[in-house]
């Protein structure tokens, strides 16, 4: 079985100390590439245009191993980002994007559908998202990855992203997610507004903090003290590694330790991405000691 993930790619121009380097990236192209290092077999539905940043993310996508779900070439340009780095190594963007999407994907014997970022919120492709994921017998997971420079904040976008949690058995979000989402209400209390939506558990990153289940029961990890380069490509590390950790399990059954133990997993694997510059997730032979532990 394999993971079929939808969202968005592009082109992360990244300015650091006067220069300009850039870099295949997009929530769900990163997730997509950290599932493939990691062993899985994944395909990705996503949309970029024909030219020559589409090239250089159709390349790097098939040296990780990703296999395109439907032709992606559907916009009139490659998305891009341009990511200003922090001396604490925090990204800031401005947006150049489209979100469209052709043919939807043939069907397969798919473990998860996972679903990033602006893919389900942002018109017109949110609306064939959406299609899929009310269709699909895949276990549905959302990576909420807001981004208010694209989509705007407010009602609308928290109402949209609701309406994709309504459609997966398990959400992640950040604590600046939230923030957005639910303004100046309590991080349990914002997690507990999704979860009251219908998924099985609510994944809350917070960086420096950890990260912390809420499901039928709480569970909660510290991060792994690392040196930051970047923290490009973090948060998508971080989903994709805990699919990665829950593949064989049944959400709806699955223990207080199996669940610390994905979350260790996807922390670990976050902290190798904010290591590195750009997005650049680790390969399954860099987390050995505790892989699928």
């Amino acid at each position: 079985m394999d993971a079929l993930v939808v969202g968005e790619a592009l082109v992360d121009l990244v300015e650091r100390r006067g220069s300009t380097v850039a870099y295949p990236g997009g929530s769900a192209a990163n997730a997509a590439v950290a599932l493939a290092r990691l062993g899985r077999e994944v395909r990705l539905w996503t949309a970029y245009g024909d030219d020559e940043y589409g090239a250089a993310l159709g390349r790097h996508l098939a040296a990780a191993g990703v296999a395109p779900a439907a032709d992606p070439r559907v916009l009139p340009r490659t998305p891009s980002a341009t990511a200003t780095i922090a001396p604490s190594g925090a990204a800031s963007y401005r947006f150049d994007v489209a979100w469209t999407l052709g043919d939807p994907p043939p069907a397969a014997d798919t473990r998860f559908v996972h679903v990033c970022s602006w893919g389900p919120v942002l018109e017109p492709g949110a609306s064939r998202v959406r299609e899929l994921l009310a269709s699909t017998r895949a276990t549905v997971t959302y990576d909420v990855n807001v981004r208010p420079a694209v989509t705007g904040a407010g009602p609308e976008l928290t109402a949209a992203v609701e309406r994709t949690a309504r459609l997966a058995r398990l959400v992640k979000a950040s604590d600046e997610d939230l923030e957005v989402l639910y303004p100046g209400l309590p991080l349990s209390e914002a997690a507990a507004r999704l979860g009251a939506l219908g998924p099985v558990a609510v994944v809350v990153t917070q960086g420096a903090a950890g990260a912390t289940w809420f499901g039928s029961e709480k569970v909660a990890v510290g991060a792994q003290p690392v040196v930051v380069a970047d923290t490009i490509g973090a948060g998508d590390t971080f989903g994709a590694a805990l699919l990665d950790a829950l593949w064989d399990d049944d959400l709806a059954t699955i223990s207080r330790e199996r669940i610390a133990a994905a979350l260790t997993h996807a922390v670990r694997a976050a902290a190798v991405t904010v290591s590195r510059p750009g997005a650049d997730p680790p390969y399954a032979a860099e987390l050995m000691p505790t892989h699928n532990s």
